[in-house]
């Protein structure tokens, strides 16, 4: 007696089943997949919550002092709107340098080095970015030293200045 009751009972699912009303349908398009890392050059600029990366769409850069030029220009007016600001002193020259990812970054003039400065950080970043673009460096394998007047600072990693 069970069998007849188990059969009517996967007979009734089986029904159930088929008249829910969802109509089988073709294979849809759901875009291009997201990626975890942009595809172009990032400039980095000060923030009330510390260095904030802004994409600029079209540039690209052939060697990392190239990233130099991208910081002096500042955020556009409506990066500044959203509260960001360069903090990287103009007077100072900076020349980059890299080698299987240890970019060594030279500057002259009046630039205090320091892991707890936002400027440190958008230079760090940005010439991150810059060397991964360049030389196709892996984002976390690039670390950048810092040698001024005032001493030597580093290695940094951009990571160290977006976790705050």
């Amino acid at each position: 007696m069970t069998r007849p009751r188990t059969a009517a009972l996967c007979a009734l699912l089986a029904l159930a089943a088929t008249g829910c009303g969802i109509r089988p349908t073709g294979v849809t398009d759901g875009g291009t997949a997201p990626a975890g890392i942009s595809t172009g050059m990032r400039v980095y600029f000060a923030s009330d919550d510390g260095p904030r990366g802004v994409s600029r769409p079209g540039v690209t850069v052939d060697q990392l002092d190239d990233s130099f030029k991208l910081l002096a220009g500042g955020p556009t007016a409506g990066e500044r709107a959203n509260g960001l600001a360069n903090l990287v002193p103009e007077n100072a020259g900076f020349h980059a340098t890299s080698t299987r990812g240890h970019i060594t970054l030279r500057t002259t003039g009046p630039f205090v080095v320091s892991p707890q400065d936002q400027s440190t950080g958008q230079l760090v970043c940005t010439l991150a970015r810059a060397e991964v673009l360049v030389h196709g460096t892996r984002p976390d394998k690039v670390q950048v030293t810092l040698i001024g007047d005032e001493g030597r600072a580093g290695p940094y990693q951009c990571q160290q200045f977006l976790q705050r």
